[in-house]
């Protein structure tokens, strides 16, 4: 019966684990990893989509970002950098994190 107790519990455990994240307010503009910077000392690539549209691609050796390249009206840039499915430039320099990819 004990254990049943704590079965039906966990989530509500779960939950309340939760509620302190909720207030806290992160600079999500630095990266807190292992070596710790702010997201603009990073060198940005360009990842081409399968439509031949850009995303800028940023991979510091334990996280990576990625976001849609967009002209100043909002619309996707397809430049032909590269053939679709590739990544080209720097994308991975700007962090001393090794990656193991």
């Amino acid at each position: 019966m004990t254990f049943l107790k704590f079965v039906a519990a966990l989530p509500l455990i779960s939950a309340l684990g939760a509620c302190g994240e909720l207030g806290t307010k992160a600079d999500k503009t630095v990266d807190r990893g292992l070596d710790s910077k702010h997201l603009s000392e990073l060198k940005a690539g360009i990842w081409i989509d399968p439509n031949g549209c850009d995303h800028w691609i940023i991979d510091d050796g334990v996280e990576g970002y990625l976001s849609q390249r967009l002209d100043h009206d909002g619309k996707p840039v397809c430049s032909g950098a590269g053939e679709p499915n590739t990544a080209v430039g720097p994308f991975k320099s700007g962090s001393s994190v090794a990656d193991s990819v």
